[in-house]
């Protein structure tokens, strides 16, 4: 299903800005502590999060977990090509990736393939059941390509906000 932002437009000040900086490293910090870095009270960085998550501008708060902590020990990028770019295609990859809990990230892209996606697993039987699955057995799926990762350098990144 197309992604699509119902949700209202709001612009960003200085103050807004300042405040996702802070939220995006630690989400956690009290209002008060932010409140004195940018020199607000609590009660108005309060009002503007709450008013910055209406607008959908904070989409969900999260917990970024060590994947080796849960024994998920194979992290693979994986270059999708369907069979045809057709909008019941797409959307039916869409749906099975979406509803797929070892996809991590899915991007629809362009440049000659159609999805890139990264998928957790805890070992290489998980992950061939995991790619059976999702594409061997997809007749939307023309092919596919396993990039297995050797290391994490850096995951849960802050979007730079000028």
């Amino acid at each position: 299903m197309p992604r699509t932002n119902l949700r209202k437009t709001r612009a960003l000040d200085d103050f807004d800005r300042a405040i996702l900086r802070i939220l995006q490293r630690d989400n956690k910090t009290p209002q008060r502590a932010i409140g004195e870095r940018v020199n607000l009270s609590a009660a108005a960085v309060q009002r503007r999060i709450a008013a910055m998550e209406e607008a959908g501008i904070i989409e969900r708060n999260v917990a970024i977990v060590d994947a080796a902590a849960l024994r998920m020990t194979i992290t693979a990028i994986v270059e999708v090509q369907l069979t045809d770019e057709r909008l019941p295609t797409v959307d039916k990859a869409r749906a099975v990736f979406l509803g797929a809990p070892e996809v991590q990230q899915c991007y629809y892209v362009t440049g000659g393939i159609s999805f890139v996606l990264v998928i957790v697993s805890p070992d290489m039987v998980a992950y061939e059941a995991t790619i059976r699955r999702l594409f061997t057995h997809n007749d939307a799926v023309a092919s596919f390509r396993s990039l297995i990762a050797l290391d994490r350098i850096k995951t849960g990144a802050e979007i730079v906000i000028a």
